[in-house]
């Protein structure tokens, strides 16, 4: 009759793990991928075999470093080509030379004709004589002012003077300097430096909170490994290796019977250990959900942050 139920017991446990298949996965902040598909349960029996794990989650990369700092400029392009030489400008004229001598008068014009001449005015009567013998004539009145002329025309022009002589050169003229010639077109950009070194590689992906990421499952009132978890152990420390950041939480808990999950929970701390996971990397409680736990299986979870159990 027990080993009746047991095996009816068996049944209901396979059509329900038949029965949650996990859906497509879906996108997560998580850093543990969506888990693998549901092996097929076992047939029906007493303890039947496992069925096989799912593939494990992919593996989320932590964000990239920051970036390095800018490469050094570049050199600087040759210098542009020389303005044109500026222009001469000739200096002032010197100084002019002295007059040269006069040349000789040329000669005299003609002279013009005279100009009508005005009588002065006559002057006073002398005074009547005694009556007698005349007297004699009075003196010549004073000569009225001289009516000149105009010019007459002017007289040809005498032959020109000798040459002058040639008064000293003027002092040289300041030569001014021609003005800078435009400036030359700029050189070529230079070769762009160097890129810089790159940027220190950025900080660990963090996890702060348990994240589901294996199950160890057991066989009916049992607390030991099965054979075929072995290489989930194995896997699990090959990770672990590669990300030192993580720290591993085994979530055993156990409502109908806490013992057996302790024992269950310390089965799997003890398998992970040989498989080379740090001890103290390891904490056991009751970090997953609830609604989640179900009889014969212990769950593994990862986080960057030690946490105490709830």
């Amino acid at each position: 009759m027990k080993r009746t139920m047991w095996i009816g017991a068996f049944a209901l446990l396979a059509m329900g793990c038949a029965s949650t298949q996990p859906n497509e996965p879906v996108a997560s902040n998580s850093l543990v991928g969506p888990p693998g598909y549901q092996g097929p349960a076992g047939p029906a029996g007493p303890q039947g075999p496992a069925g096989a794990m799912g593939a494990p989650g992919a593996v989320v990369a932590g964000a990239p470093g920051a970036e390095g700092p800018a490469g050094p400029m570049g050199p600087q392009g040759p210098a542009g080509a020389m303005g044109p030489q500026g222009a001469v400008v000739a200096g002032g004229r010197g100084i002019t030379g002295p007059m040269g001598p006069a040349g000789a008068p040329g000669e005299v014009g003609a002279m013009g004709p005279q100009g009508p001449s005005t009588a002065g005015n006559i002057g006073p009567a002398g005074p009547a004589g005694p009556a007698g013998a005349q007297g004699a004539a009075g003196y010549a009145g004073a000569q009225g002012p001289t009516l000149v002329g105009p010019n007459g025309p002017a007289g040809v022009s005498g032959p020109a003077g000798g040459e002058g002589v040639t008064g000293p050169g003027g002092a040289e003229g300041a030569v001014t300097a021609g003005s800078t010639g435009q400036a030359g077109p700029a050189g070529d950009v230079g070769a762009p430096g160097p890129m810089g070194a790159a940027g220190a590689q950025g900080p660990v992906g963090s996890v702060g909170s348990w994240t589901h990421y294996r199950n160890f499952r057991f066989g009916y009132h049992s607390a030991e490994i099965r054979a075929s978890d072995q290489s989930t152990a194995n896997d699990i420390a090959a990770y672990m290796a590669k990300n030192p950041s993580l720290q591993i939480g085994i979530d055993a808990t156990d409502p109908g019977n806490q013992a057996l999950g302790n024992r269950r929970a310390d089965a799997v701390r003890g398998a992970l250990v040989q498989a080379g996971v740090p001890s103290y990397k390891i904490q056991t409680g009751a970090f997953g959900d609830p609604q989640l736990r179900s009889n014969g299986r212990v769950e593994v979870l990862l986080s960057t942050h030690l946490r105490s159990s709830n």
